[in-house]
């Protein structure tokens, strides 16, 4: 049987529980291993069913666009949902690529690739604040999500599959009763989906320009080349200090362009967001209000997961809350926060420039200094504006689908 990810297929043929769901079907069926293939397609239709949303007009793929790297299709903030469709949460989609390698939540990461000894801090986990253990976890939540598919419970999801024109495909793929039960047609339903985001071609196709040249099929342009030195340098871009550019030491696997850990960038905050209206409420990542077990431990306050670089030349909408909007405006931002704050942040009650206006007094601290954020108001960015382009043209030579040499 085809391999599939830890905690999906693996449990259900193991016959252990999987955290998060509502019941154990997993033991319970364990001995009917459902067939790989079947899972996949099964999977893919309920991808991009929009009979499966409470709205009648929302399917995964609204939000996770194959065409856009199954990111999201365009450049609004965030994207709308809901049980009328109109109904808007406040962090941005993430694409769904390449996240077969991405482990569950630690807040202690011990990284082979960099030095086993030393504690690299919160790590892992689906969605911006890693809440989901995996990607049936994942999935799950987005069905009952209020502001995304806002099914209002396991049991409003099952009655549509139940009505579903390829219910009978769902029974024969999992088994004659596997309707009958809401706990489990659930967690069937979400492993379908599991499923289905393990097609490589799909969601890991590592078809890049980069790609290529890592396979010695292709080299970069001069340009690109002095991005990528950009990119790696300590001192310049930094970028590879979160997005890791090299072949992994340890495993031989190709970069991902994360380190899958969770970090405070003091992101502004966006005021088109409804939320955002209320002056008192401040997405926190790790610290809610979406999860709430790391609520007491204010160090990780404002921290949100590093989401990879592959593909985000396609990107309309960036960091959790999607507040910028193109790639160039991304790498001002990071050469130049701190440079000229007034630039990218709001006024307190005081008149002055709030520096992380997106970040509740104490809690600014938690923000992230390292290079390019090290430099002092007067001084010299980072990277010049020539240097930024080669960083951006570097960037896009991560966007899958490359053809030619």
């Amino acid at each position: 049987m085809k391999t599939v990810s830890r905690l999906g297929l693996a449990a259900l043929l193991c016959g252990l529980a999987v955290p998060g769901l509502s019941a154990d079907p997993y033991t319970m069926q364990m001995r009917r291993q459902p067939d790989f293939g079947k899972m996949q397609r099964l999977g893919r239709t309920m991808f991009f069913d929009t009979a499966l949303s409470a709205s009648g007009e929302q399917s995964c793929a609204s939000c996770h666009d194959p065409a856009s790297a199954y990111g999201p299709p365009d450049g609004r903030p965030v994207q709308p949902g809901g049980r009328d469709g109109t109904a808007l949460g406040f962090r941005a989609t993430p694409s769904l690529r390449y996240l077969q390698n991405l482990p569950p939540f630690t807040e202690h990461r011990f990284d082979d690739d960099v030095d086993e000894s030393v504690d690299q801090g919160p790590a892992g986990g689906h969605d911006w604040d890693g809440r989901a253990a995996s990607l049936h976890e994942q999935s799950g939540l987005a069905l009952l999500s209020p502001t995304e598919m806002a099914n209002a419970s396991e049991a409003e999801l099952v009655q549509r599959l139940r009505r579903a024109p390829y219910a009978g495909e769902f029974r024969a793929t999992f088994g004659a009763d596997a309707l009958d039960s809401v706990p489990e047609a659930f967690a069937w339903a979400v492993l379908a989906l599991e499923m289905f985001q393990q097609d490589p071609a799909q969601f890991h196709p590592y078809s890049s320009k980069y790609d290529a040249v890592l396979r010695g099929r292709a080299t970069l342009s001069p340009q690109e080349a002095r991005g990528l030195a950009l990119f790696n340098d300590e001192a310049k871009g930094n970028c590879a200090s979160c997005h890791p550019s090299t072949v992994s030491a340890a495993t031989g696997a190709f970069p991902a362009f994360t380190d899958h850990g969770h970090i405070a960038l003091g992101v502004p905050r966006n005021r088109s967001l409804p939320a955002n209206r209320d002056a008192g409420f401040h997405d926190l990542g790790l610290c809610g209000p979406e999860r709430r077990d790391l609520a007491a431990n204010r160090d990780h306050c404002g921290a949100f997961r590093t989401p990879t670089l592959r593909n985000v030349a396609l990107r309309k909408a960036f960091f959790h809350n999607g507040v910028l909007h193109t790639l160039e405006e991304v790498m001002q931002f990071y050469v130049t926060r701190d440079l000229d704050p007034q630039r990218w942040y709001g006024r307190g009650a005081d008149g002055r420039v709030d520096p992380y206006d997106d970040l509740p007094g104490e809690l600014k601290k938690n923000v992230n200094t390292d290079p390019p954020f090290d430099r002092a108001p007067g001084s010299k960015p980072a990277l010049s504006e020539a240097e930024i382009a080669d960083v951006i043209a570097f960037l896009k030579t991560l966007t899958d689908g490359h053809e030619g040499p």
